[in-house]
């Protein structure tokens, strides 16, 4: 019985001709495959879903800079499916195609190959540098604050959020709206199913002007906290003693209600601690900002103080409930202290 004798430099080229014509298909397929599944699945800028395979990805959202941030998240993305189809692809190939008993001979100029070693040396330092330059861009103008319309500081407290509004005077505190919180407590006998956007519902949104571009200062009060609306693709710690600085500017055209939540875990009731961004034309905000200002201003404005009948104590008749009137010991602390020393 005669045997065919292998040829290790033909089984090598007909090895290489086979896993590279496996290769070209396997990534075709694939590529189209995804391409066609994102495609479909994926939701237009200010849009929200139900379900789907789009709810997997990040949100395209309503500014120009979270726009910005989704273009270079896909484009690093696809370099990561491209290098990984080309990796994992070669590497099932050539275990399955090429091994022993089919006749298949080692090659060993792959082993300390000065040429191969540079050429996978070389190659994703191209890839990394080419990565590294859209994330810089990008990165870049997340950080660049300038030539803002409207400077807000943010203050995180367990469980809420105050709004000042620096250049207005107009501050007001943002809480979990009083039918989610009454519908949470233990025993409530409430259906949370029949209540809307329960847990994302706020009793004072924070308002905002669309077309306008807006600077957050975020800070936090007792423990870390973090500023996140998904939307706007923007998300800062609210760390105590320090300010971290954010912004934004939705599109004129994506008037509406934005949610987002306390992204860091500060607490008991971290996860009843939204956010409700109320984003308006920039006439509405204006006429808001300034009923606000009034509003404040007349609440703050201390009433004129009734004629005294007699310089006699306190009535007996005041409200307990009330503190007592201001002495001369109270605005005074030393002169307290000397006569408890007396």
């Amino acid at each position: 019985m005669k045997h065919s004798r292998v040829v290790p430099g033909a089984v090598r080229c007909k090895a290489r001709e086979e896993m590279m014509r496996t290769t070209r298909s396997m990534l075709a397929a694939l590529a189209a495959l995804t391409f066609a599944s994102m495609a479909g699945a994926q939701a237009k800028p200010g849009e929200s879903q139900e379900s789907g395979w789009g709810l997997l990805n990040m949100t395209q959202g309503v500014t120009d800079i979270s726009r910005r941030i989704y273009d270079l998240h896909m484009i690093i993305f696809w370099v990561c499916v491209i290098i990984g189809i080309a990796v994992f692809g070669a590497m099932i190939v050539s275990i399955v195609r090429f091994r022993k008993s089919k006749g298949a001979v080692p090659d060993v100029k792959m082993v300390h190959n000065t040429r191969v070693e540079i050429i996978w040396t070389i190659v994703p330092v191209i890839i990394l540098v080419g990565m590294a330059v859209p994330a810089t861009r990008t990165l870049i103008e997340i950080e660049d604050t300038r030539n803002t319309g409207l400077t807000v500081k943010v203050t995180g407290y367990q469980w809420g959020w105050r709004y000042d509004y620096l250049d207005s005077g107009v501050f007001f505190y943002s809480r979990l709206d009083r039918e989610s919180d009454a519908a949470r407590q233990l025993l409530s006998g409430k259906d949370v199913t029949r209540i809307p956007n329960y847990l994302l519902n706020v009793d004072n949104p924070f308002v905002v002007p669309a077309g306008v571009k807006v600077r957050l200062l975020v800070t936090g009060a007792d423990v870390i906290h973090a500023w996140w609306v998904p939307a706007f693709g923007m998300k800062k710690d609210a760390i105590p003693g320090f300010i971290n600085e954010l912004w934004f500017q939705v599109d004129e055209d994506k008037l509406g209600l934005y949610r987002g939540q306390c992204a860091e875990l500060c607490g008991r009731d971290h996860a009843f601690m939204p956010i409700v961004a109320d984003v308006r034309s920039k006439a509405d905000f204006d006429a808001w900002l300034k009923a606000k200002a009034a509003e404040q201003s007349q609440a703050a404005t201390p009433a004129e103080p009734a004629p005294a009948e007699s310089p006699a104590a306190t009535p007996a008749t005041s409200d307990p409930n009330e503190p007592p009137p201001e002495t001369a010991t109270a605005r005074h602390p030393a002169a307290t202290t000397s006569l408890r020393r007396s």
